[in-house]
């Protein structure tokens, strides 16, 4: 009987040795962190991951949205500070993540996150009201100049990709504005219909509704080839109409951001590749890709070194501009 009992647990323990080890779930509700306010682009990144999530329940748990958008985005990011290891917050935002400890000293660090994805990468165009005087790219700039640092040019977030767009127009162009900071391209968009500032560089999904409504007009898009065609938008156009910026005389031939996301540092190998796995499933779906289509923006998944590797590039460039700018913290 001894002798069997030895044989029946050396069989166990083979047996278990055999099976592969159960992948990482998420054993709690799951928080979703937006680093920017409610109603901008990247909420509305969020909020359609999350509802693909949902209808296809990739994650068993319940998801949480939560918008922390204050200090630029930098609200978010300290979640991440404040929960290292924690697989149940991730964390939704920008190229942000990585440039605002560059920018300003903040309460978290670039090495506090971890990189999970990008899934789409935004178009920006510069727009203006609808019952702007200017009917071109080169009558409005032509105006800035005319009458420098008096032309109110809105963004999202301070020394951002907004920002960070708008110094290298006025690099290019000798446009010199004023740079009006606000939390979200929502926001920025009600203050442009407001007439509250002349213009701003809104990706196409911040700034839909408002064109539709014929409220703002895009001037020129920030591409070196126009958007895809579609439908028309307003009465009488549609992105496809839009001339690019370079072919508009303004030697600027691609700006894009990154719609990426996050975990806090110490996050394991296991959950990260959950998250991305995840992901990349939401990527594959048609709910997506008419999401993509919808919003005008480039569907890219990326991820691990083809993220990482597409962070340095972009922090590079990026701080070039924040280096002539004098906007790099020393």
């Amino acid at each position: 009987m001894k002798m069997l009992h030895k044989a029946v647990g050396a069989l166990i323990g083979l047996t278990m040795l055999a099976m592969p080890a159960l992948a990482w779930q998420p054993t709690k509700p799951v928080e979703f962190v937006v680093t920017s306010s409610p109603g901008g682009g990247t909420d509305n990144f969020t909020r359609m991951i999350q509802s693909i999530i949902v209808k296809y329940k990739l994650i068993e748990q319940p998801i949480v949205v939560v918008n922390k958008g204050g200090g630029s985005g930098a609200e978010g990011y300290l979640v991440a500070k404040t929960s290292p290891g924690d697989a149940h917050k991730v964390l939704f935002g920008t190229n942000n993540a990585y440039l605002l400890p560059h920018v300003a000293k903040m309460g978290y660090k670039f090495a506090d996150v971890t990189p999970v994805a990008a899934l789409a990468l935004d178009e920006f165009l510069l727009w203006v009201k609808s019952d702007s005087p200017y009917k071109t790219v080169k009558a409005y700039i032509d105006a800035v100049k005319a009458k420098p640092e008096t032309f109110k040019m809105g963004g999202s977030q301070s020394k951002d990709a907004d920002q960070t767009l708008t110094s290298m127009l006025s690099n290019v162009s000798g446009a010199k504005f004023i740079y009006v900071p606000f939390q979200g391209g929502g926001l920025v968009d009600t203050q442009l219909v407001g007439g509250h500032i002349d213009s701003h560089t809104n990706n196409p999904n911040e700034s839909i509704g408002q064109w539709k409504a014929g409220a703002v007009r895009p001037l020129c898009v920030f591409s070196p080839a126009r958007l895809p065609k579609g439908v028309n938008v307003s009465a009488t156009q549609g992105w496809q109409d839009i001339p690019t910026c370079k072919d508009e005389g303004i030697a600027i031939d691609q700006f894009q951001m990154p719609r990426t996301v996050w975990l806090p540092a110490g996050a394991p190998a296991d959950v990260v590749k959950f998250y991305a796995d995840i992901l990349k499933k939401v990527s594959e779906t048609d709910e997506w890709k008419d999401y993509i289509t919808r919003t005008v923006q480039t569907g890219r998944y990326l991820a691990g070194d083809d993220f990482k590797a597409f962070i340095t590039k972009d922090e590079k460039n990026s701080k070039d501009v924040f280096d002539r700018e004098g906007w790099t913290v020393k």
